[in-house]
């Protein structure tokens, strides 16, 4: 399974990649190759200072050796030996006018001193987070998620959205990061669902990820903005910030596993802001966004 995945989403990054350049029609993505001491590596791709993206980055990585003490203690097991890959990305979008977008799609093995597999597991998600609240937008990403989930299991939807809502959410602040989308973790192999189905499943949503996310950007991307919409969206990008840096599970693992550093935080925008005691005015389109990540909201009926 552990190989078989690891060549989906090397195939993937290759799909992905492909994609956003076509689409920003000047910037190309930077490859970085990298080797972890421990064991294994990665594929860092990253793209900068193009016409629709300003910064962003997809990247894969395959690690494995011995389990650090650290996340022992986290997962409850003792000295066991580890295998994880997963690819990951992060587009921040020039302008305010298109959503920055996160998705992760990951595969996890626990080894006993035989080698033996003691425990496996996928999880995933992709979720959006605009500046500015266009709902047709919101609707579109949604419902492409949904209709990824409904080909596996009409519960996987409605589950794997509030999950979402409830683990993008900067408690400090009392608001969501976006506008979710879907997030699952510790997907195994149970009476009703195989290893193989897990996989089919997240594959279907690794998938769907271009469906998801290019149109709205195709939309979006050479609408006009101001100066004060440019400082908006960077003062959000701070709330973007903060949740990596304090919530963020995949960054723990990251620095905790002796991750590569610059592949762990190429999901930190390029420019941010953090004004003081920062409120929207009242009844403008920058309140309308705040109310809706106070309040999750269903976007398909």
């Amino acid at each position: 399974m552990k190989n078989k995945f690891y060549q989906y989403i090397q195939n993937l990054q290759d799909t992905i990649t492909s994609k956003l350049e076509d689409i920003d029609g000047k910037a190309k993505f930077k490859q970085d190759i990298w080797k972890r001491p421990e064991g294994g590596g990665g594929r860092t791709r990253v793209i900068e200072n193009g016409n629709v993206f300003e910064k962003g980055g997809v990247n894969i990585s395959g690690v494995h050796g011995k389990l650090p003490k650290s996340m022992q203690a986290y997962f409850k097991v003792g000295n066991v030996d580890f295998f994880a890959c997963g690819l990951s990305l992060v587009l921040h979008p020039k302008t305010p006018m298109v959503p920055t977008v996160h998705a992760n799609w990951r595969y996890f093995e626990m080894y006993d001193k035989d080698g033996e597999i003691i425990d496996s597991w996928f999880g995933g998600g992709q979720d959006l987070t605009p500046y500015y609240l266009f709902e047709e937008d919101a609707k579109h990403f949604h419902h492409t998620c949904k209709t990824a989930c409904d080909k596996h299991n009409p519960k996987f939807y409605p589950t794997y959205k509030k999950r979402c809502d409830e683990y993008f959410y900067n408690a400090h602040r009392n608001e969501g990061r976006g506008i979710g989308g879907l997030f699952f973790d510790y997907c195994k192999a149970t009476e009703t669902m195989t290893m193989e189905n897990w996989y089919n499943f997240v594959t279907e949503v690794g998938n769907s990820f271009i469906d998801a996310y290019v149109p709205i950007v195709e939309k979006r991307k050479d609408l006009p903005y101001t100066e004060a919409q440019r400082n908006w969206q960077e003062i959000r990008r701070g709330r973007y910030v903060e949740f990596n840096l304090v919530h963020d599970k995949g960054t723990l693992f990251g620095l905790k596993t002796n991750g590569r550093i610059e592949s762990i935080l190429m999901s930190l925008p390029p420019r941010v802001q953090w004004v003081y005691d920062h409120h929207p005015e009242a009844g403008s389109e920058e309140e309308k966004l705040i109310a809706v990540l106070k309040s999750p909201r269903r976007w398909i009926v």
